[in-house]
């Protein structure tokens, strides 16, 4: 497989942080990091990985999300809002000449956490 740094698409409540409640909850409440997220956050970024956030949160509330994050030590290269909670779907293309799949996605139980993913 290429040598390129991955890019990692990560949802934010439930897979990051504690999700309890409705969206509107988590934004105006402290959040509650899940164990290994920081741990698992600095082994991709030693890595060189790009790490985007997503969400189901409304771009007006940028603002809250960005302070919440990083009052908890969350850092990402990019935040990307408004995705809606429905199923989530990546396509990409293949490389020309290639076989390998330049795709791939990994489901977490909620507040599970991402510290044992291997990527």
């Amino acid at each position: 497989m290429e040598n390129r740094p991955k890019t990692i698409f990560l949802d934010i409540d439930g897979t990051l942080v504690n999700h309890s409640g409705n969206i509107s909850d988590q934004i105006s409440k402290e959040l509650t990091l899940i164990d290994g997220t920081l741990d698992k956050l600095k082994e991709w970024d030693r890595k060189g990985y790009n790490i985007i956030l997503t969400t189901g949160r409304r771009e007006s509330s940028r603002k809250t999300t960005e302070a919440q994050l990083a009052s908890l030590g969350i850092f990402y290269d990019q935040l990307v809002m408004g995705i809606g909670g429905g199923i989530r779907v990546l396509v990409n293309d293949r490389k020309k000449d290639e076989t390998y799949d330049t795709a791939l996605a990994i489901n977490v139980d909620r507040n599970k956490g991402i510290k044992d993913i291997e990527i």
